[in-house]
């Protein structure tokens, strides 16, 4: 009888121990996340950025390679489509053709191109933007060999309305400044004011961080003041730029969009694999939240530890992010496309889905020391943004000719000033007062070590004093 007691007292003591050191275990890994993850050392992550295994394969089906079947499937289509379609006129065959390259070079990206940092919904759907990217690339790299006539005549023989469309005919904005209306106000939150409120939110969503994504917001709107004697469109009211840009669109989609980010991190990510679920509702459920991303990492762009060349790779982020962004528009003014027009609209979501895996393999090329090397999506978007840049010079010659130079090169001060100085005070800033943080979890270790040892030490002397209470017992019996 009294060892059965003595196994019960010892098997409770284990499991009061067991609980405690699970707290500390807890608040030991809460301090792990405020530091950021934990490195293996002698490990290179790029493999991991760079084409990502999938995790908990529920349906194998889906995720073989099937290479023959595709390759039976793909020559099926090639076939029927050659032998059985009209070949008299000549414009019909050449975007057949166009068509099929471009459909057989996505297939060989399907089999043979990494998939980034993500696997949902499907490595396929990445494989496919990165192919996609790539097209994209080729296009502009041969565009750049052309001379400015040779490449409209192609985009108005793609699309023949663009043969009556000039750039003057784009909407105005700066007009009238002085005359603030309701009316006038609501004209100016238009479609593109949802656009660039969307825009705003997608971009918080990917850097994670509201010190340089103010940084880009308000650089930006000194960035449209600079060349605004380049593009017209650039020319707002005062209280456009400052309050329905700066404040209402960019405030109010980096608010949503770094709240988006914090309901995602407190998310618990259980996946269960949809042939355990038993109910059909449950199993459209599981389908849908496929779309939806299978972990959440919260970021760490800097730290009060950061080296130079860090400080030096975000400095580049904020300013590369003013060219990406001045493409957009440029090659709108050059090409003398409308802002609706399904090229303009085509760009800005290709560039988009591009960007997102080419921003979390930046951040692990800036922050992990593991990382040997940058990702091959954001390789190749860097080469895009570049090409393009190089497009609008070469192009818009005559554009550029009226540029006025001490406003270039106030932008490249300005722009290099206040890069530095908000990566520099983001550092300041997690140097002084993210420190606190860490020193309240610290502390929060030491005393849940003190309470572990007090409770093991109390837990022993009260299964000792049982003991001796049992012995006296038997004594006095």
């Amino acid at each position: 009888m009294t060892t059965n007691e003595e196994s019960v007292d010892d098997n409770l003591l284990e499991r009061f121990i067991k609980s405690d050191e699970n707290k500390v275990v807890n608040c030991r890994s809460s301090i792990d996340n405020i530091e950021g993850h934990k490195l293996r050392h002698g490990t290179d992550s790029f493999p991991n950025i760079n084409e990502r295994p999938v995790d908990d394969i529920s349906i194998e089906f889906f995720y073989k390679p099937h290479s023959i079947t595709l390759l039976l499937i793909s020559i099926g289509a090639v076939i029927y489509s050659a032998f059985t379609r009209n070949t008299t006129n000549v414009e019909d065959n050449i975007w057949a053709g166009i068509l099929c390259i471009i459909f057989f070079f996505l297939i060989i990206s399907i089999l043979t191109f990494p998939n980034g940092p993500f696997t949902r919904p499907h490595p396929v759907v990445w494989k496919l933007v990165f192919g996609c990217s790539v097209l994209y690339l080729m296009g502009l790299l041969f565009m750049l060999f052309q001379d400015y006539e040779t490449v409209r005549k192609i985009f108005v023989w793609i699309d023949p309305s663009l043969a009556s469309f000039h750039i003057d005919m784009d909407k105005e904005y700066g007009v009238n400044c002085s005359e603030i209306t309701i009316e006038k106000i609501w004209n100016h939150l238009d479609v593109f004011a949802l656009a660039h409120f969307l825009g705003w939110t997608f971009k918080a969503i990917l850097i994670r961080h509201l010190g340089i994504l103010w940084a880009i917001s308000i650089m930006w709107e000194v960035t449209e003041i600079a060349f605004a004697h380049l593009l017209p469109n650039f020319v707002e009211c005062w209280w456009d730029a400052f309050i329905l840009d700066v404040v209402v669109c960019n405030g109010l989609g980096i608010w949503v969009g770094l709240k988006i980010c914090s309901l995602l991190e407190m998310r618990e990510y259980k996946w269960v694999s949809i042939l355990d679920i038993e109910s059909t509702t449950g199993k459209l459920k599981r389908a849908m939240l496929q779309f939806t991303p299978g972990s959440w990492t919260a970021v760490r762009w800097l730290d009060p530890t950061c080296t130079y060349m860090r400080f030096v790779a975000l400095c580049q982020l904020v300013i590369f992010w003013q060219v990406s962004e001045l493409n957009t528009f440029f090659l709108k003014h050059v090409y003398e496309f409308p802002p609706s027009h399904p090229f303009v609209v085509a760009r800005l979501v290709l560039i988009g889905v591009i960007v997102a895996p080419s921003v979390r393999q930046y951040y692990m090329y800036v922050t992990d020391p593991t990382c040997s090397r940058v990702g091959t999506q954001c390789w190749v978007y860097g080469a895009i943004m570049v090409t393009e840049a190089l497009l609008c010079i070469r192009h818009g010659a005559a554009l550029f000719e009226r540029t006025q130079a001490l406003n270039i090169l106030l932008w490249l001060l300005c722009q290099s000033l206040v890069s530095v100085l908000c990566v520099y005070g983001c550092v300041l800033w997690h140097r002084y007062f993210e420190t606190e943080k860490k020193a309240t979890s610290k502390q929060c270790i030491t005393q849940l070590d003190n309470s572990h040892l007090d409770v093991t030490l109390s837990s022993g002397d009260m299964v000792h004093s049982t003991k001796s209470m049992d012995l006296l017992e038997k004594k006095q019996l």
